[in-house]
């Protein structure tokens, strides 16, 4: 940028002091307040270099010294100059943004993830552990964490000025985000996208912890039942055990090792087995037909809530045998057949 690291530190400094620019709280913070000063040093010298070219000639070529205007040929040199160096310029930023912006929204392979879903008007996090958040979110420091996020209604934005963290909320289909948290702190979570009129009472806070301040605090937020384990309860429940059990002549597909894998489906096509799609065959599957099947599963829109769709797309993405669907199969079979006593209802 060509600015001297005593004087970025200085701006840096008095600009947090006077609580005009947020602090840097993430690592990928640096990165995107470099592109945001030199951006506003370009604009800046772009608008003084034409200010002085608009001064100076008002007082070149006034009345008083032209009476007459007088044609100007061209320059091809010149012409060529101010058209290749903004257009060099133009390109860095783009080139400098592009990489910023894959390097944002592409999260590390081993970053933990947490399910952010919005309402109208409060945010609510789920950890993967089962603890649960309402306008809050505990994350530890120096550990890439993902946002998985969805919208329960209208759009919204999850914005973490510290973090620079910024990405839209939407019905119907995930978004993500990641950042790496540097310093333990309390800091300001907001909804950038007007939703309704409790709009700006859409807020809350992170909290960044230590690694072991938030084990502490995953310890002591423990619901007991981890989403995966909520996701299980919840297969059982719809009867998806019934169809999914992984055994040759299966109703439906093997789940078990599916998430992360390419999935050949009926039309020919493939796709990736990621958290959209485990969610979007739950809503939609007759839009998403494995080879070999028929589209003979019912929709579930309208039946699970949000939540607990995240609850089931986590069980998915943790099976990797199919013993504890045959367990809750055979569990529930037994059940069914077991002898009634006099007074007593079979279930």
């Amino acid at each position: 940028m060509g600015i001297s690291p005593v004087l970025w530190q200085f701006l840096n400094k008095w600009l947090t002091s006077s609580a005009l620019f947020p602090k840097e709280a993430s690592t990928i913070a640096p990165y995107a307040d470099a592109l945001y000063f030199f951006l506003l040093m370009m604009t800046l010298v772009g608008v003084v270099i034409v200010g002085l070219l608009v001064f100076g000639f008002s007082i070149r070529y006034r009345k008083e010294r032209n009476p007459e205007a007088t044609q100007i040929e061209g320059s091809t040199l010149l012409e060529a100059t101010w058209t290749i160096i903004p257009l060099v310029i133009f390109l860095v930023a783009f080139v400098w943004g592009a990489l910023l912006y894959f390097r944002i929204y592409n999260p590390p392979a081993n970053s933990m993830n947490i399910y952010i879903v919005g309402k109208q008007w409060m945010w609510k996090a789920e950890h993967p552990g089962g603890q649960h958040e309402i306008n809050t979110l505990h994350v530890p420091t120096g550990r890439p964490v993902q946002l998985t996020m969805i919208s329960q209604d209208v759009f919204h934005s999850y914005s973490i000025p510290e973090f620079r963290v910024k990405r839209e909320v939407i019905p119907g289909r995930y978004s993500t985000v990641w950042f790496n948290a540097t310093e333990p702190g309390v800091y300001h979570l907001f909804c950038t996208q007007y939703c309704g009129t409790l709009h700006s009472g859409m807020i809350g806070t992170v909290t960044a912890l230590s690694p072991d301040d938030y084990q502490k605090w995953t310890e002591a937020s423990n619901s007991g039942m981890s989403l995966a384990q909520n996701g299980e309860r919840l297969f059982a429940s719809l009867g998806c055990n019934q169809c999914h059990t992984g055994q040759a002549g299966a109703r439906g597909p093997n789940l078990a090792g599916l998430y992360g894998t390419r999935v050949q489906m009926e039309d020919g096509s493939t796709q990736l087995a990621n958290e959209a799609f485990l969610r979007d065959t739950i809503l939609n599957p007759s839009s998403h037909v494995p080879a070999g099947y028929k589209p003979i599963m019912p929709t579930y829109q309208g039946q699970i809530s949000e939540e607990g769709l995240i609850d089931l797309v986590e069980y998915l993405k943790s099976l990797k045998t199919n013993y504890r669907v045959q367990q809750t199969l055979t569990t529930a079979t037994s059940t069914e057949a077991a002898p009634t006593t006099p007074g007593m209802v079979k279930p």
